[in-house]
């Protein structure tokens, strides 16, 4: 948050509503638009720039009154056109953002992302400054309360989740990096009977994040004010949301006394594992299960489904691709229970077609208790989809890139070294290739992708011979070229042995640092 044109201020804020709402009005024949927004600093004043900007255009606004109720509201658009959230998510204290939903509950896609830059640029004079516009007007709607409501109704009937009515007793730490989870989760807790098994860490909300170096829970180190709050406690569970409540992680005390902070793709598949019991359970057609990942997330929910018969579909990295495919699947007949990507996030539907970190929570929580009558920890029960469905271990890193163009030079010398491509990688052969920049796949029979293509972005899939499925691609939010790098393999030994030897040729043979000046963290 600073001046210019390329940060978070007040003239950004109203510029971007602006387009918005003309956007909208273009679209919509009565539209309306949810705004919500969350503790950091700034973001009530820029909800609230917001609000005014859609009542000057003569269009419904919802407004959220409390920023941890507000977060819900933006999520669940309703009959409204649009949702507006203002938050940062895991960003450092110095940061803020705004995020838009259409009116399916989705974050934004194309075409809608882009008709609506085009309107940015064509309201740029800003129009209202009246930061309190949305407290006199009386057409703004606040229902705070019903959508708070109707949230935790959907969450009641989640059937892998507070729908099974797990009733066995189990104590955890949570940290909402003080962010705006803790009411949720009072309220998780309560409906589960364990409000008196919870002990919150780093609870209040606070826009300076004054426990932990950086509000992410991916990141090494994030966890230990709740790890350490643990041990003093004798608890064995550690659950955490980062700021805005979005995405969740999870840690477990193993027998040996050292703790294990579960990555992204592992809470990935146990969720999994965990939905693929409930319908087995319930006496459901499988067939009709479907459940989505992103590209760069682990391979072994497709194991997965190859062994249970389930219908498995990848997209894009990020939930406004998952959320859209999976409404799309659920008009084809699917039940889309479940989606996620490595990056901690994690959607069931039908509460959100995006990632809820509180709903992710309750499910965690349920599937615990239920192991644990069963006579297994959760890292035990990780442990037997491994040996079920094969060690799948990861060797994901970045480069820093000194400037765009030197990343554009990266990926275009990449490109030369083969033609289609490049025919190995260090010793292993290459099998499938995949550019959703230039839009080719060496797997279709038209070679071209079946995910969508865009020359603006540089993103390469490979799939190597051994069990290796790697991701190279520019990061659109940092200065990052960014690798994920999967090895499937008979022992968690030989899985992060192979995945490490291909970060380390394609170190080698593809970035090479000295040369390009890319640098590692």
């Amino acid at each position: 948050m600073e001046a210019g044109f390329s940060r978070m201020n007040d003239v950004t804020v109203i510029q971007a509503s602006q387009g918005l709402a003309s956007y909208l009005i273009s679209e919509c024949p009565q539209p309306g638009v949810v705004i919500g927004y969350d503790h950091r600093h700034n973001s009530e004043r820029f909800a609230k720039l917001t609000a005014a900007a859609m009542i000057r255009c003569g269009i419904k606004a919802s407004f959220g009154g409390a920023p941890a109720e507000g977060y819900t509201g933006a999520k669940i658009t309703g009959c409204y056109s649009a949702g507006v959230m203002i938050t940062a998510s895991h960003n450092p204290a110095q940061d803020n953002g705004y995020k838009v939903y259409w009116g399916n509950g989705c974050q934004i896609i194309p075409p809608h992302d882009k008709n609506i830059a085009q309107r940015i640029e064509e309201n740029l004079e800003p129009k209202c400054w009246d930061v309190g516009l949305v407290d006199r007007d009386g057409g703004v709607v606040r229902p705070v309360k019903q959508v708070t409501d109707a949230y935790f109704a959907a969450l009641r009937e989640l059937e892998v989740g507070l729908g099974c009515r797990e009733d066995r007793r189990l104590q955890f730490v949570y940290t909402p990096m003080h962010g705006v989870g803790l009411s949720f989760m009072w309220r998780i807790a309560t409906e589960m009977g364990l409000g008196d098994y919870m002990m919150p860490v780093s609870a209040t909300p606070d826009p300076n994040f004054p426990t932990v170096k950086f509000p992410n829970p991916e990141e090494k180190g994030a966890l230990d004010l709740a790890i350490a709050t643990a041990e003093r406690k004798g608890i064995h569970l550690v659950l955490a949301s980062d700021p805005d409540a979005d995405r969740f992680a999870a840690a477990e005390k193993l027998p040996s006394g050292k703790w294990h902070v579960f990555t992204g793709n592992q809470l990935g598949v146990l969720f999994a594992a965990h939905v693929i019991s409930v319908y087995r359970k319930e006496g459901k057609d499988i067939s009709k299960l479907s459940m989505l990942a992103s590209t760069v997330s682990t391979q072994m929910l497709r194991a997965m489904a190859d062994t249970e018969g389930f219908h498995y579909n990848e997209t894009l990295t990020g939930f406004k691709w998952l959320g859209n495919r999976a409404i799309t699947l659920e008009k084809n007949g699917y039940d889309v229970a479940y989606a996620f990507e490595e990056a901690i996030g994690y959607m069931f539907s039908p509460i959100v077609h995006d990632k809820d970190g509180i709903a992710a929570a309750s499910v965690f929580l349920t599937m615990a208790r239920q192991w644990a009558k069963e006579g297994f920890t959760v890292c035990q029960k990780l442990e037997q989809l491994y040996q079920k469905y094969g060690y799948f271990e990861a060797a994901n890193s970045y480069f820093a890139s000194p400037d765009p163009l030197v990343t554009k030079e990266v990926f275009a010398a990449i490109r030369k070294l083969g033609d289609p491509h490049p025919a190995k990688i260090g010793n292993r052969d290459i099998i499938k290739w995949r550019d959703l920049t230039v839009g080719y796949d060496s797997s279709t029979q038209n070679r071209e992708p079946e995910l969508p293509v865009s020359k603006n972005s540089e993103m390469i899939t490979v799939e190597l011979e051994n069990g290796v499925r790697f991701t190279v691609r520019a990061s659109g939010t940092e200065p990052k070229i960014k690798m994920y790098i999967e090895c499937s393999a008979s022992s968690s030994g030989k899985a992060k042995a192979g995945a490490q030897e291909v970060s380390e040729a394609l170190t080698k043979e593809w970035f090479r640092p000295a040369q390009t000046g890319l640098k590692l963290p």
